[in-house]
């Protein structure tokens, strides 16, 4: 498997030609770099101006590797080849390297960058990436591939250190200016008689982190080192990398709609970094949010009077670590009654709804803190907690709404204070901990009795002046009583039922299955020319080829096919077959758009002008991967792909409409911002 890495941006506070002089004194050896053995220039080009110049260098490294793995390999040392290009008119170093030994069983490809920071000129700023490809080491492949990660990780932490020692260097010895090359200028005198050269494939990227600060001037659509520090907090080199990857990833396939830097970082935490799983998740849960409208949920619900007066949890200050701390008396509450008042679905917009504001709240802290707050505290007093909340419809509804919060709202509950839990708990603990995440089960804190207010207890967690006065605090808390809900609100199960129908069918995307050989396909009749076809659909699951066809003859009478020749089901999508096998392309319909083929976890809108009118199909087809044709073996990208969709079953996420050609000209007039009136997707909570 191929490793990568994507470093951040990291500046200097140093003028490019200072850093480049610091740059120069780790060669052709840096006691700072024990792994550095040494470096020789092989070829060295430097234009009649001066302001070019490019030079290659062969370095060895003694990478720290058990002994008898280098008597496998029979070396002692490793070979890298660099290549610098520096132009000092630009104001640019480009580095590459790539290793010379094992070169035909390894690949490590490395790239760096330092430029001029685009705001201010006497700033510089550094980029790297890098991948890792072993093909084969003697059957130590996995071996080889830690100890690489390891040692390229440990390098980048150490950039900082010597990039800074090299500058404290200059600055002891008086050199805190160094002159811009200019046209009629030689080529500047180095701090050292030394060639410039790079430094070994690992120590570009010490230099690299060693970029301690960075400012708002950096682009937007870039992450750099200290707005990560100040807003997302301490990462490793290889979790800032996952980090970029995941978000360029999804700069690339969400047409700008991504999520928040913090909410992307979630996801990632969940699925301990690893970024394919990370990023299944996190596409589901953006279809769902899309689907629900969830993003506008703290703008559009409001929450009936009957959850006002007997739903016992609200927001009461920030814990100790500034996280916003939500109380939940569930000793107190009506389960029961709430349930039958108001229904499953209810109760889980109100759940949503808080986890929402807990995000907006999370915002807020981290601005006023100075520091990340990405999570919340939730502290539950189980005073009062007796069989009747084990009623099994409302454990039910608490099951269900656990289920949700887990799969959208990953890593947003750093502590759970759960105070006074009385003997019945352990039979509530039961049902309900098999559907809670491990990760989430190690931040729970129980207290039976009064255990809370000794050492160890609350105090430690919540400061005094804000403890509740219902827990022995002085701080007045403004949750709600609770008590019995009347049994004059309670409702039938049929009007319960149209109830949950209409609430979560409020939205305007559909969602169908796409099979091998059966596409989905969508009719839309066209009474004038000139009107606007818009789209704007989400792959779910697989990869489709979208096609557009137009026919003077209307279709037959649609065919379902969700369940039948496949023997699949197909729930929450349904499967729509329009255009007629007898038919010909070119003479009973013809293409009008080319194909587009669309990847999994893509977001994709368009529109199309109309030339005629008639009868318009948009199609969603199963994509077939090419075989490749130099040779009968499999490629690894079709074996992935067999694998990913293995049932052939893809699933489309899809909205359209038609806008007559007045009606798109005065949108696109009065719009800055998108040509289709349904770009609603974009989140003021977590989306940029």
């Amino acid at each position: 498997m191929v490793q990568k890495y994507q470093s951040p941006v990291r500046v200097y506070k140093h003028p490019f030609e200072l850093v480049m002089a610091a740059y120069e004194r780790r060669f052709p050896t840096c006691h700072l770099i024990p792994m550095f053995v040494a470096s020789d220039v092989v070829d060295e080009e430097t234009s009649e101006d001066g302001s070019t110049q490019r030079v290659e260098r062969r370095c060895a490294l003694d990478v720290d590797a058990p002994r008898l793995l280098k008597r496998i390999a029979g070396v002692d040392y490793v070979y890298f080849i660099q290549k610098n290009t520096l132009n000092r008119k630009e104001r640019t170093l480009h580095i590459e390297s790539h290793n010379e030994t094992f070169s035909n069983r390894v690949i490590i490809h490395e790239t760096c960058c330092y430029s001029v920071h685009p705001e201010n000129e006497d700033w510089t700023c550094f980029e790297q990436t890098a991948s890792l490809d072993i093909k084969s080491f003697f059957g130590f492949e996995s071996t080889v591939e830690k100890i690489a990660m390891k040692q390229y990780a440990s390098s980048i932490k150490k950039g900082k250190e010597i990039i800074e020692f090299y500058l404290k260097e200059l600055e002891d010895e008086g050199m805190t200016h160094v002159p811009r090359w200019t046209p009629s200028s030689l080529p500047l005198p180095l701090p050292r008689p030394t060639s410039l050269s790079t430094s070994p494939p690992l120590v570009p990227k010490l230099t690299a982190d060693s970029l301690t600060e960075i400012l708002a001037g950096t682009p937007e659509d870039k992450l750099d080192a200290d707005y990560i520090k100040r807003y997302l907090g301490d990462l490793t080199p290889l979790q800032e990398s996952c980090l970029i990857r995941l978000r360029k990833w999804l700069q690339e396939t969400h047409k700008g709609k991504i999520p928040k830097d913090e909410h992307i970082l979630r996801f990632l935490r969940a699925r301990d970094f690893n970024m394919d799983k990370a990023r299944e998740i996190l596409c589901q849960s953006l279809t769902w949010r899309k689907q629900h409208q969830v993003d506008y949920l703290l703008e559009t619900w409001s929450s009936p009077q009957v959850l006002q007066d007997y739903y016992t949890g609200g927001w009461h200050h920030h814990d100790r670590d500034g996280r916003p701390l939500y109380i939940l008396r569930l000793g107190q509450m009506d389960t029961k009654g709430l349930v039958r008042a108001l229904g499953e679905e209810s109760l889980l917009r109100h759940v949503l709804s808080i986890n929402e504001e807990g995000l907006r709240r999370c915002e807020e802290n981290t601005k006023v803190f100075g520091r990340p707050i990405s999570c919340w505290t939730c502290l539950v007093d189980l005073e009062g907690l007796n069989m009747r909340h084990l009623w099994r419809p409302g454990v039910k509804a608490l099951l269900r709404i656990i289920e949700v919060v887990e799969a959208n709202y990953p890593e947003t509950l750093g502590r759970l204070l759960i105070l006074r839990a009385p003997r019945v708990f352990p039979v509530l603990w039961t049902l309900v901990s098999p559907f809670i995440d491990e990760n989430t089960r190690k931040k729970f804190l129980i207290y039976a009795g009064n255990d809370y207010q000794g050492p160890g207890g609350l105090v430690d967690y919540i400061d005094k002046e804000i403890i509740p006065d219902f827990l022995g605090g002085e701080c007045m808390c403004e949750v709600p009583e609770g008590g019995l809900v009347p049994k004059s609100m309670y409702r039938t199960a049929e009007e319960l039922e149209n109830e949950d129908v209409r609430l979560w069918t409020e939205t305007i995307y559909q969602s169908a299955s796409v099979f091998k050989g059966a596409p989905h396909e969508v009719l839309i009749e066209i009474i004038d020319a000139s009107s606007v076809i818009t789209w704007d659909f989400d792959m779910c699951k697989g990869d489709v080829v979208f096609n557009i066809y137009h026919s003077k003859r209307a279709p037959q009478p649609p065919r379902k096919d969700a369940m039948g020749a496949h023997g699949i089901t197909s729930p929450g999508g349904n499967n729509v077959q329009l255009i007629d096998k007898s038919w010909t392309l070119g003479q009973d319909y013809s293409m009008v758009e080319s194909p587009l083929t669309c990847k999994e976890g893509e977001s994709v809108q368009g529109s199309h002008i109309t030339r005629w009118p008639g009868f318009y199909i948009l199609q969603w087809k199963f994509h077939n991967m090419p075989a490749c044709s130099a040779t009968n073996l499999p490629r690894v990208d079709d074996v992935l792909a067999t694998l990913q969709v293995s049932s052939h079953k893809c699933k489309v996420m899809y909205y359209t409409e038609v806008l007559g050609s007045e009606d798109f000209r005065l949108f696109v007039s009065g719009s800055v911002f998108a040509p289709f009136p349904f770009s609603t997707s974009s989140s003021p909570s977590l989306l940029i």
